[in-house]
This record gives C-alpha cells, sequence and structure tokens, in this order.
C-alpha cells in the first residue's frame, strides 16, 4: 500500500467496470413492496468487443457481529443491507421500511439501499434497524503507497530517468534463488492464477503486454462503457507480479508466466468501498483465483460485509494484503482478518521494519505475518532514491515507490510459485508452508522465497 494515498490501497482498489449505480443520493424511486430479491450485481468484463457481463450468484455468506462506525469514511448516500432470507419473509415492518427506497443486489444476502433525499445516512440505517434490518456503512478503501513525488515532504526531487536504480529487494526477498529451486526440478517460473484488487492496471504497458487476462471492473460507480482510466497504483502492483520477465527490458516480475486477472476495485483516484472490493472478492473466487492480493485497507474499523466475503474466499484463494502505512495505528483492515496474510515493510535492511510500516501495539495487537522489501519514501532515516522499489508507471515507464502496498504483491507472487509448482496444496497449506518458512534471523518473518518453494515442491 503506498503512503501517497493512504486509504486508497488499505480498502478498496480495482480495475473492473461498473458493478454498480453512481454513488450518489438520486430522488428516491416509488416502487412496489418487494416480492422477489433483486439479481445480484456482475462485474463486467473489459474488452475490445465491449462489455459483459458475469454473475455473481453464489451462495449467501453469514455474516460476523460488528460494530457499525458511521464516523469512518464510506460512501455518502449509501447504506448496506445484511439480509439473509429472500424478500418474501421479511416482516410487514421491514417491508414498509423499504418502500420507495431504491436498492441493488451486491452479492447474495447484501443489498446497497440509496439514503432517501433529505435523510441521513445515520438515521436511515437507524431507521432500518428499528424495522429489524441488519445495516452498515459501504466504507471506503484506498490505496496505500508512500508518495515518491518531489513535492511531499521528506522528498528531494526524485528524477527517475536520472538514478541507477536495481529490483535489490528481489535479491533480499530470495526470489532468483526460488527460481533457481523450479529449474532444478525442472519446472519454470510458473504462477498459478492470481487476482490483483486495485485500481485499473495500464494494460498497454509494454511491460504487461501479453501477462493479463481480460480486464473486469466492479466499481459501483465504473464506467457502463467499459472505458477505464489506468491508475498508477493499480499497474504499479500488478507490475511487481507480473511484469514480463528475461525479455531484456525493464523490469522482471516475481512469476514470469501465468493468468494475471486485474480486478478494478479502486477507482483511478484510489477509492474504493465495501460494495467494490466483496464484489470483487467474490469474481475472483468464481474464476478460479489461487492467490488474491489486497494492497489497500483501512485502519480501526470493522466490516461484517467484508468480513464474510474474505472467510468465503479464503477457503480457496491465498488471501494477501498490505498492513498499512502508520506505525501508529495497529495492522489495517483487511490484513487485520484472520483468514488474511497481513504483511508489513521492511526499509532499507531485513532487521527492521520501515519506519512508516504498520506494527501490532497495546490498543491493535494484531501481528504482522510475514514482512518484505517496501522501500523507504522519502521520509525514513537514511533515505535516498535508490532504497525505493522500481515500478512500471501508465504510460509505459517506470518510477519508484514505498509502502506495504509494495511489499504484498512481492508475498504474492511467491505464493503463486508455489502454487503454481504444486496445485495440490490447499490454500491453508500453502499458508502454513509459506509462514513456516520465512527467515526469522532478524527477529522479523521476512519473506524467503526460495525456502517456500522448495517446500512446495517436496
Amino acid at each position: 500500500m503506498p503512503r501517497r494515498v493512504l486509504m486508497s490501497a488499505l480498502l478498496l482498489p480495482l480495475l473492473l467496470t461498473a458493478c454498480l449505480d453512481q454513488p450518489v443520493t438520486p430522488e428516491p424511486m416509488p416502487r412496489p413492496d418487494p416480492v422477489e430479491p433483486p439479481t445480484p450485481a456482475a462485474c463486467r468484463t473489459l474488452g475490445a468487443a465491449g462489455v459483459g457481463a458475469a454473475s455473481l450468484e453464489a451462495a449467501p455468506l453469514s455474516w460476523p457481529q460488528a460494530t457499525s462506525d458511521w464516523s469512518a469514511a464510506h460512501v455518502p448516500g449509501q447504506v448496506l443491507i445484511l439480509q439473509g432470507g429472500a424478500a418474501t419473509n421479511l416482516s410487514a415492518q421491514a417491508l414498509s421500511a423499504l418502500s420507495g427506497v431504491q436498492t441493488q443486489a451486491v452479492v447474495p444476502g447484501v443489498q446497497l439501499a440509496r439514503t432517501p433525499a433529505g435523510e441521513d445516512d445515520r438515521a436511515f440505517a437507524q431507521r432500518l434497524g428499528a424495522a429489524g434490518l441488519r445495516t452498515q456503512p459501504n466504507y471506503v478503501y484506498r490505496a496505500l503507497a508512500l508518495p515518491n513525488d518531489p513535492a511531499f515532504p521528506g522528498n528531494a526531487g526524485l528524477k527517475v530517468g536520472g538514478v541507477n536504480v536495481f529490483q535489490n529487494y528481489l535479491v533480499r526477498a530470495r526470489v532468483p534463488a526460488a527460481w533457481d529451486a523450479l529449474t532444478a526440478a525442472g519446472k519454470t517460473p510458473l504462477g498459478a492464477r492470481i487476482a490483483v484488487l486495485d485500481s485499473a492496471p495500464d494494460r498497454s504497458h509494454p511491460e504487461l503486454q501479453g501477462r493479463l487476462e481480460a480486464g473486469v471492473s466492479c466499481l459501483a460507480a465504473g464506467p457502463a462503457t467499459g472505458e477505464v482510466t489506468a491508475s498508477e497504483h493499480g499497474t504499479e502492483v500488478t507490475g511487481l507480479i507480473g511484469a514480463r520477465t528475461n525479455n531484456g527490458v525493464g523490469l522482471a516480475g516475481v512469476v514470469w508466466s501465468g493468468p494475471v486477472m486485474g480486478i478494478e476495485v479502486l477507482d483511478s483516484s484510489g477509492n474504493g468501498s465495501t460494495a467494490d472490493l466483496t464484489a470483487g472478492l467474490n469474481y475472483a473466487v468464481q474464476q478460479g483465483a489461487r492467490v488474491i492480493n489486497i494492497s489497500l485497507g483501512a485502519p480501526g474499523i470493522e466490516d461484517a460485509v467484508l468480513d464474510a466475503a474474505l472467510t468465503a474466499a479464503a477457503k480457496t484463494a491465498v488471501i494477501v494484503a498490505a498492513a498499512g502505512n502508520s506505525a501508529s495505528e495497529g495492522v489495517y483492515y483487511p490484513a487485520s482478518h484472520p483468514d488474511v496474510i497481513a504483511v508489513g515493510a521492511l526499509g532499507s535492511s531485513d532487521n527492521a521494519l520501515a519506519c512508516y510500516s504498520a506494527r501490532p501495539n497495546a490498543q491493535h495487537p494484531r501481528v504482522l505475518d510475514i514482512v518484505a522489501p517496501g522501500g523507504v519514501g522519502g521520509i525514513c532515516p537514511g533515505s535516498t532514491p535508490e532504497l525505493d522499489i522500481p515500478v512500471l508507471a501508465s504510460g509505459g515507464g517506470y518510477g519508484l515507490e514505498a509502502g506495504t502496498s509494495f511489499s504484498a504483491p512481492l508475498v504474492s507472487g511467491v505464493v503463486a510459485l508455489m502454487r503454481g509448482a504444486n496445485p495440490g496444496l490447499s490454500a491453508e497449506q500453502t499458508r502454513t508452508l509459506l509462514l513456516a518458512n520465512v527467515n526469522r534471523s532478524s527477529g522479523l518473518p521476512v519473506l524467503d522465497a526460495a525456502a517456500a518453494v522448495r517446500a512446495a515442491l517436496r
């Protein structure tokens, strides 16, 4: 998660077309009391021939108890309704409360309701709650990357073109040694299907040509035409995993070949919502994703809708998330979810966390599962541009970045290599092997790609 837009990479980034309507509050449209539950929303596949809908039909989720925080960032004019049964099972009081309210399905059992004009979101939710309906905010999630632009305090006019940078993070994480282990076993660095839930990557970048499957957008406010605006964050995160390798140009991705899905859950500004990310998770699982990277989050929230979606997705996919770019707020959500691998960032050495990296504290004790290089971002002691992470940039170029957003895809890439080398591994077995084979010589659980891949090959 880059620090540049702190909330942007932590809560909801995606590269798909619209799943839902624009996040504005329209005039309420009268409609008869519901008889059939609305058709679930669809993530739209983007391609040269246009936009095709992909159904999100799935078994209804079960939601844990969670306290709604209406003071946290959420999409204005929207309330999520957690409805376990069919609309025909609603009480007369609930039907009356929903009369005239515009709704749309997100995933089975979850409705997005538009707050009626003139009514506050919290008050609307309380009114629905009094009618026996469970509700929560449609929380906002943002990408988490550290800014490397010259204007950011602590930076000193970073000029990528004038600095000779290297992908030292690959050596520190022992990725080349993992490639060697695969070669020795008669295999190639082929990755299992991986989904990157983020903003839309630049599909025209030369380093991503032939590496991405059809683009998909699950944004509630996405365009209906299939046209999307590529974002730096999605391009950067995706490139670390899947940039074309061994082609004599630019950067080497962790995964040399294998399917990579770009799922748009964040808009080009790095903003997304509970509904966006939940729809994206559901779509990724339906498409057979074996690894899901989430370089986004938000601090200190409970999100029952997303919580249930993560629990369900983790049964088949290994979910890897950036822990956050604040050293004082604990591990961000969704990285703090127990079924998600929380990734912290190393700075200039493997002996200490980067100064910005999230970490546990007394109030938020959730520990980091694993750490990987994330750059220094111009704000940590001893910072120089050479210590940041070289990434792809929209428009076909390259840049330097820092943040837990860029630590997470290194871990995701290694997990994809593990499941690609041994397709028989379950999600739980893969998680266990990855975390059992970290390098703890410094006291931190440092990513060791070679040890993890060798363990998967046994």
